[in-house]
């Protein structure tokens, strides 16, 4: 008989450890994982409306085997979900909930509902606990585990938030099941980013069983789940508040991201994971006009992606606007520091830094020159 994969990886932090369950299966027996977690016979569960078609009655069923009830708050999906409007009605609901300071939230699906979540909970009276069930392949390998929560501004990306941690982190990799296959390709490029930041036998890893994790494979899910927390642990745990400039390396790609999501409106233009994906062969492709990085390196990362159905040129997304413009949504990253923005660059797979005499305006004419490079190849193949 088959043996169920399946791991557990803590998280080591001073005064908070917490730990990360990852199985098949564990959204059957969420109401014997979180009882000793529930102090009251009710519980707040906030999730969205695509997650909620799917999992409510399971979550239900679950939690009443454990002589637990739940109280839902059902979201609309998507990125503009996390907002002021929305983090008002989260606080609203889990106020008329009684919740108190000892008592948990569940926090039921992708990376929205997770960092809105528990922004939401890092606020209600001073800090309450919550508990994330993560749902979608990023929220599992990444967004799930490390406290960092928000929301958008409209001047950028998570620029209102707070470093929150979970009390308990549940990765049931069925769960992936009813994902979209572009939800699961956006996913996969933070599982890919853990080989790049200081893994390059991880990024390999990627390259032999990418497919197969995309495709469904449970050890291949499980396998990838496991080593990106386990590889999230340990930085988060160097560096928790990204005071060092360790955890700094999880933004490889984001930087590029970023500005990319905010020009195309934070909308289902572009999907986080794939903004990840193109920032980072962006950043591998800067690498090598800096003189950083091989170009066959650099090539190594954009044949993946793309072999894994992720977009690695700006042609992909027929933006109408500059370098200058890109470069200028970069000024309110999160990591500017006494007016400079430090960036995430390579030298070689595995081989990620922190640089932090990045002039903006290399940037803006490096971008220039990508998208004019995608605009002559458009012109020359009509």
């Amino acid at each position: 008989m088959a043996v169920t994969p399946s791991a557990r990886i803590s998280v080591d932090l001073a005064g908070a450890p917490y730990e990360v369950r990852i199985a098949p299966g564990l959204i059957d027996r969420l109401g014997e994982e979180i009882r000793p977690f529930a102090r009251k016979p009710r519980v707040p569960v906030v999730t969205d409306a695509q997650v909620a078609a799917h999992w409510q009655a399971r979550v239900d069923a679950a939690l009443a085997a454990a002589g637990i009830s739940a109280s839902w708050l059902v979201l609309p999906p998507g990125e503009a979900t996390k907002s002021w409007r929305f983090l008002e009605r989260v606080v609203d609901f889990l106020i008329a909930e009684d919740i108190e300071r000892r008592d948990h939230v569940i926090a039921l699906g992708g990376g929205v509902i997770g960092d809105l979540t528990g922004f939401a909970a890092s606020m209600v009276k001073r800090g309450c606990g919550f508990i994330q069930v993560p749902t979608t392949l990023l929220a599992q390998v990444d967004s799930s585990v490390g406290g960092k929560t928000a929301i958008n501004a409209a001047a950028g990306k998570n620029l209102v938030g707070a470093f929150h941690q979970p009390a308990l982190v549940l990765a049931d990799p069925v769960t992936l099941d009813t994902l979209p296959l572009r939800e699961t390709r956006a996913g996969y490029a933070e599982v890919v980013k853990y080989g790049l930041i200081d893994d390059a036998a991880f990024f390999a890893w990627c390259e032999a069983n990418g497919a197969r994790l995309i495709a469904g494979d449970a050890e291949a899910r499980v396998t990838a789940i496991a080593h990106s927390v386990a590889a999230k642990a340990r930085i988060v745990a160097a560096d928790e508040k990204e005071l060092t400039g360790v955890r700094a390396l999880l933004n490889l790609g984001h930087t590029f991201g970023h500005a990319l999501e905010a020009e195309t409106g934070f909308s289902d233009r572009l999907l986080h994971g794939e903004g990840v994906a193109l920032g980072m062969v962006l950043a591998a492709r800067f690498s090598v006009r800096l003189g950083l990085m091989q170009g066959q390196d650099a090539e190594r990362v954009a044949a993946h992606l793309r072999s894994a159905g992720l977009p690695v040129s700006l042609a992909a997304l027929g933006l109408a606007c500059n370098g200058q413009r890109l470069a200028d949504h970069m000024l309110h990253d999160k990591k500017m520091d006494a007016g400079t923005l430090p960036f995430l660059l390579l030298r070689g797979i595995g081989q990620t830094f922190l640089a932090k005499d990045v002039d903006l305006a290399d940037v803006a004419a490096f971008l220039d020159d990508e998208l004019a490079s995608w605009s002559q190849a458009r012109n020359a193949h009509p």
